[in-house]
C-alpha cells in the first residue's frame, strides 16, 4: 500500500458540495488505481454555519487545518450572507493563517473547449501564472478617516517585504525549471508608476535569477501589456510572477481564454505546510442543487492537489481523462448545455481515470 494522505474537505456554498462529490469520486478511483489513500474529513464552513451559528470560523480552524496533508474547497458565497463575510472571513482568513503564500493558476486550453481569441487553439495557451498571495493590497494595511463627510479619506497601502518577494520569486523559478517548456518566466508589474514595490521586484527577480537560476530566461511586462498579450499572443508565454492584485486580474482574464470558469482550476498553495484547491468558478448558487453545474474545474483542482502530494502520475492521468471528456463528449462548458449532468461527467472522468 501507498502512501495515506488526509485531506480536509470544506465543500461549502451553492453548488460547490456538488462538484466536490465529483471530485471525490474521481480522486478515490485514482486512489484505488494508485495504491494510495485519502483520509478525508469533511467541515461545515460556510454560508450555512454561518447563518445558524453567527461565526464565521471557529478560532480553532487554522490550527485544525494545519493537521492535514491539503484542503480540497467548493466554493465559498451565500446568496443571504452579504459579499465580504464569507469570502474574507474563510478564504482569506485561511490564506494568511496558513500561510498559502502562492496562488497557482494554470492557463491552459484543452482540445474541444472555445476560446474567444481567434485562431488560437492547445499549442498557443498553455502557461500557468504564480500570484504572491499573502502580502500586497490585500493585507488590509490603511483605513478611513472622517468617513460620510466631504473630507472623507480611505488609504490602503501596497506593502511588501524582500522576504515576501524573494520566497515567491523562487517557487517560480524552480517552477519554471520543472515545467521544462521554453524555460522562460517572466516578471509582470509596473515599474513605470509604482516605483516603490515593483523596484523592489524587479531588483530581487534579476538577482535571485543571476545568481541561482542562470538556466531561466528572465523577461520583465508591464501589466497593462501584459493583458493585450494575454489576448493577442498568449503562446509567448510559459510562467508569470506578479503581486496579490494584478495576479487576482490576470488570472480571471486567462481563465475565459482557456473556456471560462468552468475549467479553471487554482491552488493556494505553502510549499512547507498545508495548502488548499479549489475551483475558481464561485458557487453559483442559482444552479444549487439541479446537477447542471460543470464539475471539471474541480475535478482539475483536485488534479493540482495529488500533483502537489507528489502523485504525479495520478494527477497527469486525471488531466488526460478530462481532456478526453472536452474533446469527445461535452457540447459546451456552460451549465445546462453540456450535455450531460454534473454526476455524469464525474462518472465519465472516473470510469477513464479507472
Amino acid at each position: 500500500m501507498g502512501n495515506t494522505y488526509k485531506i480536509a474537505i470544506i465543500p461549502g456554498d451553492g453548488t460547490g458540495p456538488e462538484v466536490v462529490r465529483e471530485g471525490i469520486k474521481v480522486l478515490n478511483a485514482s486512489a484505488k488505481k494508485h495504491g494510495f489513500k485519502l483520509d478525508m474529513t469533511e467541515f461545515d464552513y460556510g454560508g450555512d454555519r454561518y447563518l445558524k451559528t453567527g461565526e464565521v470560523l471557529p478560532e480553532t480552524a487554522a490550527d485544525d487545518l494545519k493537521k492535514f496533508n491539503a484542503i480540497y474547497l467548493g466554493a465559498i458565497g451565500h446568496p443571504d450572507v452579504k459579499p465580504g463575510i464569507l469570502e474574507k472571513g474563510i478564504l482569506l482568513k485561511l490564506r494568511f493563517e496558513l500561510d498559502q503564500y502562492i496562488n497557482l493558476r494554470p492557463v491552459k486550453l484543452y482540445p474541444g473547449v472555445e476560446t474567444p481569441l481567434k485562431n488560437k487553439g492547445p499549442q498557443d495557451i498553455d502557461y500557468v501564472v504564480v500570484r504572491e498571495n499573502t502580502g500586497g493590497i490585500y493585507t488590509g494595511i490603511g483605513g478611513i478617516s472622517m468617513k460620510g463627510t466631504q473630507n472623507e479619506v480611505a488609504i490602503q497601502s501596497m506593502v511588501y517585504n524582500r522576504f515576501q518577494v524573494e520566497r515567491c520569486l523562487r517557487y517560480a523559478f524552480e517552477l519554471t525549471r520543472k515545467r521544462n517548456k521554453n524555460n522562460t518566466l517572466a516578471l509582470v508589474g509596473k515599474t513605470n508608476v509604482l516605483t516603490f514595490v515593483y523596484d523592489l521586484w524587479e531588483r530581487a527577480f534579476h538577482e535571485i535569477g543571476k545568481a541561482d537560476y542562470p538556466d531561466i530566461k528572465r523577461e520583465y511586462y508591464h501589466v497593462d501589456a501584459t493583458c493585450m498579450w494575454m489576448v493577442k499572443n498568449p503562446e509567448w508565454f510559459d510562467v508569470l510572477v506578479t503581486g496579490n492584485l494584478f495576479g487576482d486580474i490576470i488570472t480571471d482574464l486567462g481563465a475565459i481564454t482557456q473556456g471560462g470558469m468552468g475549467i479553471a482550476a487554482g491552488g493556494n498553495i505553502n510549499p512547507e505546510g498545508v495548502s488548499m484547491f479549489e475551483p475558481i468558478g464561485g458557487s453559483a448558487p442559482k444552479y444549487t442543487g439541479k446537477n447542471v453545474i460543470n464539475p471539471l474545474a474541480a475535478i482539475c483542482s483536485g488534479a493540482m492537489m495529488l500533483d502537489t502530494l507528489g502523485e504525479t502520475t495520478a494527477s497527469d492521468e486525471i488531466e488526460q481523462a478530462v481532456m478526453e471528456i472536452t474533446a469527445n463528449k461535452m457540447k459546451s462548458l456552460d451549465a445546462g448545455k453540456m450535455g450531460y449532468s454534473t454526476s455524469e461527467i464525474g462518472d465519465m472522468v472516473a470510469e477513464r481515470v479507472a
